[in-house]
């Protein structure tokens, strides 16, 4: 299957395998209870947003937050919820035509920058940045990305690079890996 990671007006589609199945806990473990993410909060880089929730469109490409609402976030439901072990993917896009992008400065965050997701159940649970990397679209990590993980971890992907305007779209994507604190 293609996941679309972009998050662009115009999204180009990643090679990608299906999410992954959950994996048991080794250092950090799950937080119990409802695990539903309704906001995320970053404040390195003023990032506050509800989040909506992203499955696959019909081709098989992640779905991305509506482009009309640049300042909104989305987390991808077939994966794990905010605190289950596994990778935690949240999508934003960094622009629009009109507007910066709920993700606009997500290669600003730096190692060691909390990020905060609201639960249903009430609680939250905060994440700590490990590292932020670009990446070809065409050569999307999708392992390091969707696959298995032995803790309760988050992504955060947007677009970046060069502006193809040919395409309509960005040439890369932005990655954030985190861990739970």
């Amino acid at each position: 299957m293609t996941v679309a990671v972009a998050a662009d007006p115009h999204p180009v589609d990643a090679r990608s395998a299906p999410p992954p199945a959950p994996a048991s806990a080794e250092a950090t473990g799950p937080v119990p209870g409802d695990p539903r993410p309704l906001a995320i909060s970053i404040p390195g880089i003023r990032v506050q947003s509800t989040l909506v929730p992203l499955g696959l469109n019909p081709d098989g490409s992640a779905e991305v937050p509506p482009i009309e609402k640049p300042e909104q976030a989305g987390w991808f439901r077939l994966g794990p919820g905010a605190g289950e072990v596994g990778p935690f993917v949240v999508l934003g896009h960094v622009d629009s035509y009109t507007a910066a992008g709920v993700f606009y400065r997500l290669r600003d965050l730096r190692p060691g920058d909390p990020v905060t997701v609201e639960r249903a159940d009430g609680s939250r649970v905060t994440y700590v940045v490990d590292r932020v990397e670009t990446a070809p679209k065409d050569r999307f990590p999708t392992q390091a990305v969707y696959g298995d993980v032995p803790r309760p971890e988050i992504r955060l992907i947007t677009c970046g690079g060069s502006f193809d305007e040919a395409q309509r779209s960005y040439e890369d994507n932005v990655i954030v890996y985190g861990h739970l604190r």
